[in-house]
This record gives structure tokens, C-alpha cells and sequence, in this order.
């Protein structure tokens, strides 16, 4: 039945690529909505979904056209915008950053190394700044970290991010691989850093995005972290594509958020995230859902919240609401498919 069906839409569906860096549960709209044809069933083929592997090169794919909608970090479509092509946020899939948090090695912490603003002491290393790697400098984890050690002060009033040396640490075997041997001293992790680092052994955690008092000591309660985003220019020229897109997007979301854990893990652990243990993929659903901003929206206040993190640091003017945030097709969404 289901084989007729798809035979049958193809004959009037609009054929378009899709984009996000890598197929974990933070993208899991793009892989519920192809799982459970809510792409179909508004008018769309997902002829390829375009994984590079790097945020920054899925700004690439969507510049070039390749894709014409992507998932990625909120300042992505802003940094379009600052180089000259138009783009805007379509809707935010959650409120706060999961990557945002602080391990240091275990050495250290048993050392009495217990807090962020301990990190900018002399004391560690004989008077040697201590090394903390994000995935590459000029990436989230880079820009997510320097925010938090400004904001905080060693025991001489300075901010900690001039006590410390960043490096890049790269991917999920060289980040924890790096912090194992030693060579940083701290490391900016997505969750599943978090819990391996522990779990072996190498790592204990000093700031942990997910718990309010740690998140709340630095940052708004909320901002909008991972978007959905487009170019202007498709906007403008595909507003139907752009409102099917958005539909299906916005109805995978809520059936996320209707469904048991157990369900979500059984539709995408063996289409998208069989590198991962099933146990590791269903803590990762436990946590995303506790972040996820269900409303699908970013308000002007959410939005200028994140423009105090990512103006000046990533992009070099202030952007106004008005020229990066598209919000329409989302209400709309949301008035068919309900709030």
C-alpha cells in the first residue's frame, strides 16, 4: 500500500535537497519528516539529503543552491547575510545550547580544579596557560565557550578567556582522544563528550548547559540555537516550496513530541545513527527533548538574546530582527497543523 502511494505522489511532487551537517537527534525533524512522509504528504521529494559533515560547509551547499533548505547553527544564515546573500531563519528547533558545556581532565579536578573561573588560575601548569579545545576555532563550540569565559572572572578580576589557549580539537575521537593524553586540559563537548569523558574516566564536567544554574549564570533563559534557514531569494521565489517545507518540518517536530522515546529511537537508530549504540542514541532523545523549543518560533527578545553572544564575535555588525527572521510560514504552520 505504501509502496502505491509513493508511486502515486511522485507524480506531483516537487523534487528538492536538503541539508544538515551530520544525521544526530538535534536534526531529527529532517529524518522524522522523511521517515514518516510528512515531505510526501505536503508536496515535496527529498531528492538527497546533503550531510558534509561540517556546519560550515552547509552554509556552502545552501550559498551555492545546491540544498535549498538546511539545518545549522543560528548564526549561520546571519553570516550569509553579512556576505552579501540574503537569508532567514524559517523556524528554531530548540532554546538552548547543547553544546555548551565544560570538561576538564580528571587530574585536574582531583587537583581542586572545580569551577570555570578556577581555569584562568597560574597554579595548574606552573604558571602555563591551560589548553581548551572546541571543534575548530571560529566553530559553535569556539564561539559558545569564549562567551562563557568572558562573562566570568578569575580570582585578579580579569575575564577568564585571557588566562586560557584555545586550540582545535576536532572530531569526537581527537577531542576526547586529546583530552585522555593530556594535550588539553578542557574541551567544549556535545553531551555524548560529556557522558564518554566521565564514563572513562578522562573527564569531569564544571559547566553543564543543562542544568538552570549553571546555564542561567551566563546566558538569557532562552535563545535560539539550531534553525531551519533559507536563502531570500527562495523565499521570495518558492513561497509554496518554502510553506510545504516548513509544514513538514513543524509536524515532525510535534509528533517528536508526542511520541515515547522508545518509538523516536525505533523510526531513525537504524536509518541515520547506527554508528551509535541504541542505548547512547535514546540518552541523546532524552536530552534534546528536555531543550527543544516546541513553539518552533524565535520571538524579537529570543533573537536579540542571541545577538549579545553572536555580535561582535562572529559576525561584525548587528543584524536586525526584521532582516534575518521570517516567522510567517511557521505561524502558519502552525495554525493549520495546531500550536
Amino acid at each position: 500500500m505504501l509502496g502505491w502511494r509513493k508511486h502515486l505522489w511522485a507524480k506531483f511532487l516537487t523534487s528538492i535537497r536538503i541539508s544538515h551537517s551530520i544525521s544526530t537527534f538535534i536534526h531529527s525533524p529532517h529524518m522524522v519528516a522523511i521517515q514518516k512522509n510528512f515531505f510526501e504528504e505536503e508536496g515535496l521529494e527529498i531528492a538527497q539529503l546533503i550531510t558534509p559533515g561540517a556546519g560550515a560547509k552547509v552554509v556552502q551547499v545552501l550559498a551555492a543552491r545546491q540544498a535549498l533548505f538546511a539545518f545549522g547553527d543560528a548564526v549561520h544564515p546571519l553570516k550569509l547575510i553579512s556576505q552579501g546573500k540574503d537569508a532567514a531563519m524559517l523556524f528554531s528547533i530548540d532554546h538552548r545550547c547543547s553544546y555548551a558545556n565544560i570538561v576538564v581532565r580528571k587530574k585536574l579536578w582531583e587537583e581542586g580544579l572545580r569551577s570555570i573561573e578556577t581555569l584562568g588560575e597560574p597554579k595548574w601548569k606552573n604558571g602555563q596557560k591551560l589548553t581548551i579545545a572546541a571543534t575548530a576555532l571560529g566553530s559553535g563550540t569556539h564561539m559558545y565557550g569564549q562567551y562563557i569565559l568572558k562573562q566570568l572572572k578569575t580570582s585578579d578580576g580579569t575575564p577568564v578567556s585571557d588566562h586560557v589557549e584555545w586550540m582545535a580539537g576536532g572530531d569526537s575521537a581527537t577531542m576526547l582522544g586529546g583530552l585522555k593524553a593530556g594535550r588539553f586540559d578542557a574541551i567544549i563537548a556535545v553531551p555524548e563528550w560529556m557522558w564518554s569523558a566521565e564514563a572513562q574516566g578522562i573527564g569531569k564536567v564544571i559547566y553543564d548547559a543543562l542544568e538552570d544554574k549553571d546555564w542561567n549564570r551566563i546566558f538569557p533563559p532562552r535563545v535560539p540555537v539550531t534553525v531551519g534557514y533559507a536563502l531570500k531569494k527562495t523565499i521570495q521565489d518558492n513561497p509554496e516550496i518554502v510553506q510545504s517545507y516548513v509544514n513538514a518540518c513543524y509536524r515532525a517536530h510535534r509528533w517528536i513530541r508526542i511520541s515515547s522515546n522508545e518509538e523516536i529511537l525505533s523510526l531513525l537508530h537504524k536509518p541515520y545513527m547506527d554508528t551509535f549504540p541504541a542505548e547512547a542514541v535514546l540518552k541523546s532523545i532524552q536530552y534534546y527533548k528536555t531543550i527543544f523549543n516546541w513553539n518552533f518560533l524565535v520571538s524579537k527578545e529570543e533573537y536579540e538574546n542571541g545577538m549579545k553572544i553572536w555580535h561582535p564575535q562572529v559576525i561584525e555588525y548587528s543584524i536586525p530582527y526584521d532582516r534575518a527572521v521570517d516567522m510567517s510560514f511557521a505561524k502558519k504552520a502552525q495554525a493549520t497543523y495546531g500550536a
